[in-house]
């Protein structure tokens, strides 16, 4: 029996290791100087810091943001089994394509909803909370000139001939040429992806105006691209009753849960438009 066992299991007392033997220190991994400056203004960091909401103070749920990705996969998840099963698309690529112009359209029509409701809110505000609601709306409203610029990019590179190469007359504007083409793709392009998807999640991060607007203009922008599906014929080829389910589903849906995001924040959190409006 060695001494460890004598001692009822315990190893010998050490000295120089009064609580027992030290684990080696760990070498600190060394990161490059490229990856430091692309944690700090790669397209993700900047767009972290463009597209989320950060207002100190500001109620952050865990539970309606699981519930909201709870509802996008169920409706994306029915979208593609109704595309499949009807054969609305001919290929994944030409579905991408529709989800992609879907997506974008949903952005458009955010940006042009955006300052009406915030404007409508802020007007309907008491003097003292409209300066402070004026003041939050700084940030949301940057967001969205953010992405709205940011895509007109592409757009505007092809229409003055830069992706052709129609400035590249020399050494020096090829080279200039060149790096402006890889930038755009490089940065700007992963840049708008990450902020679409931001700007519809955060919807155009507006909690920093008041917890309560984000469910509020869900509800305004669902109805708002519902009645478009409507009008252009969105689904056709569908039977009616499917194509129903699938014009209101959607709807419904963000109704449902912003009409609970809107309680939880009364009932758990004592938030509520009326207060934040001062009425």
């Amino acid at each position: 029996m060695n001494a460890w066992n004598q001692q009822g299991g315990q190893p010998p007392y050490d000295p120089y290791h009064p609580y027992g033997p030290q684990p080696l220190p760990q070498p600190v991994p060394r990161v490059g100087v490229f990856r430091r400056l692309w944690r700090a203004v790669g397209p993700i960091a900047v767009g972290r810091t463009v597209f989320r909401p950060s207002r100190p103070g500001r109620v952050d749920d865990p539970v309606v943001a699981r519930m909201q990705r709870i509802r996008t996969a169920v409706g994306l998840a029915a979208v593609v089994w109704v595309m499949v099963s009807y054969r609305l698309v001919a290929s994944v690529g030409d579905f991408a394509d529709d989800r992609v112009d879907q997506t974008w359209n949903n952005v458009l029509v955010l940006a042009v909803t955006f300052p009406l409701a915030v404007g409508a809110l802020i007007g309907a505000a008491r003097p003292p909370a409209r300066r402070e609601l004026l003041r939050r709306a700084a940030r949301p409203l940057g967001s969205v000139v953010a992405i709205i610029a940011a895509v007109a990019l592409f757009p505007a590179a092809v229409l003055t001939g830069l992706l052709d190469g129609r400035f590249a007359t020399g050494p020096a504007t090829t080279v200039i040429t060149a790096v402006v083409a890889l930038f755009m793709v490089v940065w700007v392009l992963p840049f708008v992806v990450y902020g679409v998807g931001m700007s519809l999640a955060h919807v155009f991060r507006t909690a920093d105006i008041h917890e309560t607007v984000p469910p509020l203009l869900a509800l305004v922008l669902v109805w708002e691209m519902a009645l478009i599906d409507v009008f252009t014929g969105a689904y056709e080829g569908v039977p009616v009753p499917v194509r129903i389910l699938l014009l209101l589903g959607a709807p419904l849906s963000v109704t449902a849960v912003a009409l609970w995001e809107l309680r939880r924040l009364r009932v758990g959190h004592g938030l509520t438009l009326r207060a934040a409006l001062l009425r």
